[in-house]
């Protein structure tokens, strides 16, 4: 055994548990791509300071969480906490919202790091899928990708989750409410870096976890209150399309979300069988993200959603994907003769696309056979020198049993016709 293990706080993906994680990752791209979204890839580190600008330098990821690092000429980097200030700054970088045809529609997938505490659904090393629309303000856009989210979920068979859904208001009025919640926060009995955090984004307290400061926030100014008409316009017509779509949300008065760029459109996904780490994913409207990272007026609107808690919450409702297995046909030679003939066999179905694997290491027929159970396989391909004299290889189920001697020349049109 190794002396060595993953670092605290982070985990291993390893077969067969890898491959439901590659199901819900394809589960959550699926809709995304047959909406016009397409894909991108950006480094797992960028600028610190596009992450201070863009996250937020209130905002517990960019004071405690970030894993910041200076390199050997002298760069500040971090590892990225979060994919929206990337895949924006990859956009603007590129100028494809010059390209005439906004919004700019990409999707992603990554890993993630922030230096949490660990538990379960909190990690320190994260994958999320994420979806951004870039580059244009309309309430149809947000719904969509509401829309797009709960699709998603509901393909994987999750029906226990819930969205949450709000309005944070724009630069007209939210720093009315700004103003308002500053004064009734003044007054409430917290500690010295709460009450910082007061003067510098005070949003960001209403998303205290702690219950001793959500006893005292009852009272809180409501930003609903506080919205112009615009917003409330705007807000409206979300709310509507979702409704027109069939898609159930529950308006959340207190939903702020942790990151500092969110305006208007906010929400979460959230599942009730995952304790107090219950959401799933979430996202909203960014509008002025691209201005504070040094790029033109943008409006946006993203998401992402944890592949680690949407796995958790597959296991919470008890759902079980149904996983293809990796091998449909698993190759037992027996003799060296029989095992390059088989060999050369495997080689040609991998090429006509069936997943086929064989048994290496000079196995015997028993410990060739329990490989090919292990595997999986739907059908085991068997030789030995008298079934290569015979011009045949034997061909068996693995599942009723039944074997059958099968033509060499028409191995791979047969195994092509059974698992199709």
């Amino acid at each position: 055994m190794s002396t060595f293990q993953a670092p605290k706080g982070t985990y291993d993906l390893l077969p067969p548990d890898s491959a439901t994680y590659l199901a819900v990752r394809e589960a959550i791209a699926a809709p995304l791509r047959a909406s016009g979204y397409g894909y991108v890839e950006t480094p797992g580190f960028e600028n610190v300071e596009l992450f201070a600008r863009g996250v937020g330098e209130s905002t517990d990821i960019v004071t405690k969480e970030m894993y910041a690092f200076e390199t050997k000429g002298g760069d500040r980097l971090a590892l990225r906490p979060e994919g929206t200030a990337s895949v924006l700054r990859a956009a603007l970088e590129a100028n494809l919202h010059k390209a005439g045809n906004l919004p700019v529609k990409l999707w992603y997938s990554g890993s993630y790091y922030r230096y949490e505490r660990p538990q379960k659904g909190r990690y320190r090393h994260f994958s999320q899928v994420g979806a951004e629309a870039i580059g244009a303000e309309d309430p149809a856009l947000d719904a969509e990708l509401i829309i797009l989210a709960d699709q998603a979920y509901r393909s994987l068979g999750l029906r226990d989750f819930r969205i949450l859904l709000n309005s944070l208001g724009d630069k007209e009025c939210r720093p009315i409410y700004r103003e308002a919640l500053q004064g009734f926060l003044r007054g409430l009995d917290l500690d010295e870096d709460t009450r910082r955090r007061i003067e510098i984004n005070p949003l960001r307290v209403l998303d205290d976890k702690r219950a001793d400061v959500q006893a005292q926030l009852a009272g809180a100014p409501l930003l609903r209150d506080h919205l112009c008409e615009a917003c409330k316009a705007y807000h409206q017509e979300v709310r509507e399309l979702l409704t027109a779509a069939g898609v159930a949300f529950e308006d959340d008065e207190r939903l702020v979300r942790g990151l500092d760029y969110y305006t208007r459109t906010t929400f979460e996904f959230v599942h009730d069988g995952l304790g107090a780490q219950s959401a799933v994913g979430g996202g909203g409207r960014y509008d002025g993200l691209s201005e504070m990272i040094g790029g033109p007026a943008l409006p946006s609107v993203g998401w992402a959603l944890g592949v680690d808690r949407t796995v958790l919450a597959l296991e919470a409702e008890g759902v079980a994907l149904d996983v293809p297995g990796a091998t449909d046909v698993f190759a037992v030679a027996v003799g060296e003769d029989a095992k390059r003939r088989l060999f050369a066999l495997v080689t040609e179905l991998r090429k006509a696309g069936v997943a086929t694997d064989m048994a290496y290491g000079g196995k015997s027929m028993k410990a060739g056979m329990k490989a090919a159970n292990r595997s999986g396989a739907r059908y085991a391909l068997v030789a030995g020198e008298r079934d290569l004299a015979e011009g045949v290889v034997q061909l068996k189920d693995m599942g009723s049993g039944e074997q059958e001697p099968v033509a060499l020349d028409a191995v791979v049109a047969t195994l092509r016709g059974k698992t199709a």
